[in-house]
């Protein structure tokens, strides 16, 4: 019986790839015992504005931090939340669908508190999930155990899970050692974030590499027609 599992560092509301790899998994790993990288997507994303694309970034304690986990990384006061949501409202009030998108997301934002990167983003991803109709479990890797090794830890990562196919991000071919799989009776493959349709996007030339957001008020429970592995799921 085959299972498919991926294993990726969590990011502040991903762009739409992000969730195409979930929707093509049976498991997906949230990856957070990684150390925390500065100036990275972990905690800031891209929103479109009539300027053009603008960061939205999640503030963090890091001073001194050199060595921090995803998972130990704190956000640094509860001010960004209203600002953050501010500016996606500003930017998105016109958007065909803001209303019925801004009723799952604003709550987030306004009524609730984060204090770990790690929580704050899985909690933005699992409602991203529950509104496109992605059911991929979703798992921590601090709920496996972790062995030493940049590539024995994720082929083991997988087999804790009783995984049969690996499905790795294009960028990994540059360290993956594709023998530790191989070891394990585990196929390796390969994600492709090619071949995306153009949606009906505000603010001028269309911008693949944005947030989901963008492309959820803009399309609503159409978005799945311009993602791949989600729409095939959901039929």
């Amino acid at each position: 019986m085959t299972k498919r599992v991926a294993i990726l560092q969590s990011n502040y509301i991903p762009w739409k790839g992000y969730f195409d790899m979930i929707a093509a998994v049976d498991e997906f790993i949230l990856y957070d015992d990684m150390q925390y990288t500065r100036r990275d997507w972990r905690n800031r994303n891209q929103i479109k504005t009539p300027q053009g694309v603008q960061w939205i970034t999640v503030p963090v304690r890091v001073k001194g931090k050199y060595n921090q986990t995803i998972r130990e990384t704190e956000i640094d006061g509860t001010d960004w939340a209203e600002m953050h949501w501010k500016s996606i409202a500003q930017n998105y009030r016109k958007a065909p669908h803001f209303e019925e998108i801004a009723a799952i997301f604003e709550p987030l934002y306004c009524q609730r508190q984060f204090t770990h990167l790690s929580v704050l983003n899985r909690e933005l991803i699992e409602a991203v999930c529950a509104y496109v109709g992605i059911t991929t479990k979703i798992t921590n890797s601090w709920d496996y155990n972790l062995i030493d090794g940049k590539t024995e830890r994720l082929a083991d990562l997988c087999a804790q899970a009783g995984g049969t196919e690996y499905i790795s991000g294009p960028a990994a071919r540059d360290y993956i050692e594709e023998h530790y799989f191989a070891g394990r009776g585990i196929k390796l493959d390969w994600f492709s974030y090619t071949g995306y349709p153009e949606y009906p996007q505000l603010w001028g030339e269309f911008t693949h590499g944005v947030t989901i957001l963008d492309l959820l008020f803009n399309c609503g429970k159409s978005a799945s027609s311009y993602m791949r592995f989600v729409d095939s799921a959901q039929k």
